[in-house]
């Protein structure tokens, strides 16, 4: 029996090799050339099933059974095949041996088969045991939500479905009254689930919500630019969460996302969202970035990526002072040279003008980032920096040298042979550079300062975050200095915390304690004095002072004992 194209459309959606989706139950004891039929017929029994002994209306059977083909697919591969009774067999698995409702339900309403085990109700099996939840999608469903979209307001509000349908359909209504279509109320709950469960009251926040998208949809007419179905609303919807999800007050933004309505037609989600982590970067709040987009919108035309710079050429561009070009020359040399656009906020942070260049953007200087070019095409070229890009493609690893390159071009070091030998010390893969550069921001140390740490001490980057934290937290609680400290000595980064650092330091706490050093000590002095030097010491400031040091260090004799 040929195949309808519907039904085979469905299953080349479904199993085809070039998708990511759950593992297919095994059909072995189905032939490869009856598979889709026995899946049809599946789907067909289950209808039936479900609409003639479980009393669901059928439109919704159908759903549920046309939309669950891992769980059908999964019932019909505990059958033995034979094609004579193939059906027979399936009506009298289930009319013997009832399914999970809720797993064919859950897979039918868009949530991925791998995922249903963890949203399967406990000890239900069937839907009269449970009052709501297919009420609750059936309401949905009648106001026109997808079915197959139900699966997104499950997950991320399961209270929802513990709703009546009387309640939803309520709110559905309240929500109309605010000027919408039926489509444009199941898009924005869609992309705001939470007004479905949240609190609806004169002033909550899902009215602040509907208040704000009123003035966007009604008032400044962006409903009449939108297309008819709910794709399309959906598709609208999330560009506006964007910037909701970035921080912007919801009632205050209204009128700026209405005046700007072009950007939610003519730019995909993608594109707002990178743009907006791309002004993030410059250290701002995320807020600042999404007004920032809103207010001027031109920026999203601007390529932001692929455009080289000259790191002087760009801020000379810009209007950084002679004097202020010469001062950044001197301080942060390493960041000279060319880079890429698309890194330019790390650039701009590691030599700590991103402030003053954020607002300089937010101030209208915005065309100059889109006028901006190359002087020369031999402007700012490092003729060191080109030699050593030709050893490295020359290397037998080349591509493990490239990454590292590419991160610390990426946090904001330039093209320039400084690089290079900042390049040669550092050890791991470019994501672990990346980690442990991260945590030491995270540990509170700024960007600018962090960049000149890693040009002059490379290594402090060559070990785990959870080593960096321990001498981090060391430094700070037990020795009790600030992370300034780390400006003028970051080796101590570098230094064995249990072999090294904690030994010295509480040997000579020790020491002052008991009154035999009066002299105060660096830590630097400390902690870098080669083990030579270090006994030497030990031996003016008191006589037993090395033995003592010899046997705390092989645990022969504690502290104070």
């Amino acid at each position: 029996m040929p195949i309808p194209k519907p039904l085979f459309a469905v299953l080349g959606h479904h199993f085809s090799t070039n998708r990511k989706l759950p593992k297919v139950p095994n059909l072995s004891k189905i032939p490869s050339w009856y598979r889709p039929q026995a899946i049809k017929e599946a789907q067909k029994a289950l209808i039936e099933y479900l609409h003639a002994t479980r009393y669901l209306p059928y439109t919704y059977a159908e759903h549920i059974a046309k939309n669950s083909i891992f769980s059908v697919s999964n019932l019909i591969a505990k059958l033995d095949f034979s094609p004579s009774d193939f059906s027979k067999s399936l009506r009298k698995l289930l009319r013997y041996h009832p399914i999970n409702e809720f797993e064919f339900f859950l897979e039918s309403i868009g949530i991925s088969y791998s995922e249903v085990n963890g949203f399967l109700p406990a000890n239900k099996f069937f839907f009269s045991e449970d009052g709501t939840v297919l009420s609750a999608a059936c309401a949905l469903s009648g106001f026109g939500f997808p079915w197959t979209r139900l699966g997104k307001l499950y997950k991320e509000e399961g209270s929802i479905f513990r709703k009546s349908p009387e309640e939803l359909m309520a709110r559905l209504c309240r929500f109309k009254g605010y000027g919408l279509s039926n489509v444009a109320v199941i898009g924005i709950c869609l992309t705001f689930p939470h007004v479905l469960s949240g609190e609806v009251g004169l002033g909550g926040e899902v009215d602040g919500l509907f208040d704000s998208l009123k003035m966007v949809f009604v008032d400044f007419e962006l409903a009449s630019r939108v297309e008819g179905d709910v794709d399309a609303w959906y598709e609208v919807c999330r560009k506006i969460r964007v910037f909701y999800d970035l921080g912007c007050v919801k009632g205050m933004v209204g009128e700026l996302i209405g005046k700007s309505k072009h950007v939610f037609l003519e730019y995909p989600e993608e594109v707002l969202a990178q743009k907006a982590e791309y002004f993030c970067r410059f250290g701002v709040k995320k807020e600042e970035a999404g007004l920032l987009l809103l207010r001027i919108p031109e920026i999203l035309n601007i390529d932001l990526e692929t455009p080289v710079i000259s790191v002087l050429g760009f801020l000379k561009h810009f209007g950084l002072s002679t004097k202020d070009l010469r001062s950044v020359s001197q301080k942060y040399p390493y960041v000279l040279g060319r880079n890429k656009m698309a890194n330019l906020p790390h650039v701009m942070k590691a030599l700590d003008l991103h402030e003053w260049f954020f607002l300089k953007i937010r101030n209208g200087n915005h065309q100059l980032l889109a006028n901006y070019v190359l002087g020369d095409p031999d402007e700012d070229l490092d003729k060191d920096f080109k030699d050593g890009l030709e050893m490295i493609q020359s290397s037998r690893t080349p591509t493990h040298s490239m990454n590292k390159l590419n991160f610390l071009l990426g946090v904001g070091f330039g093209e320039n042979a400084l690089t290079m030998k900042v390049l040669a010390h550092l050890h791991g893969t470019s994501t672990e550079l990346q980690e442990r550069f991260d945590c030491l921001l995270r540990v509170g140390i700024e960007f600018s300062k962090l960049c000149m740490m890693v040009r002059s001490t490379p290594r402090i980057i060559n070990q785990k975050p959870e080593t960096i934290e321990r001498k981090v937290n060391f430094l700070c609680q037990e020795i009790g200095v600030s992370l300034q400290y780390l400006d003028v000595f970051p080796a101590f980064l570098c230094f064995d915390l249990e072999n090294r650092i904690k030994p010295r330091y509480r040997f000579h706490v020790w020491l002052a304690e008991k009154g035999f050093c009066t002299k105060a000590y660096s830590i630097a002095s400390i902690i870098a004095t080669s083990e030579k030097n270090f006994l030497a010491r030990l031996s003016g400031i008191h006589p037993d002072a090395p033995k003592r040091w010899s046997e705390h260090m092989s645990n022969k004799k504690p502290l104070g004992s």
